[in-house]
């Protein structure tokens, strides 16, 4: 599936979409899931009609026992040898974005 050419909405349904098929897969209930995650029942269905928190739908990876998925959701970013040998060890906390350079004086100008 290319998630490029769908909007978010879509995305967040798709993503609802599986959810809840992997929890039949569980043979689990929407109620049971609840209980199991200590979440609300409210909170499932939100998160399958593709509704929801960050915390939720880890919660219910947790206990679909699916939290591995997340490795191919977004892999972890590995910093080549050669960067880390620029950075010196350092770890990087920011993006540089764009930097303030004095204008050159054009000859132009009053």
């Amino acid at each position: 599936m290319d998630f490029y050419t769908l909007s978010d909405k879509t995305i967040e349904k798709e993503l609802g979409h599986r959810i809840k098929a992997l929890r039949l897969r569980k043979n689990m209930t929407q109620k049971q899931l609840a209980a199991a995650t200590t979440l609300s029942l409210n909170s499932i269905k939100s998160l399958e009609s593709g509704r929801s928190k960050l915390a939720t739908l880890i919660a219910v990876l947790r206990e679909l026992e699916a939290l591995d998925h997340l490795e191919n959701f977004i892999p972890e970013i590995s910093i080549s040898p050669m960067q880390l040998a620029k950075m010196q060890g350092h770890v990087r906390k920011r993006a540089s974005g764009e930097r303030l350079r004095p204008q050159a004086k054009d000859e132009s100008e009053w």
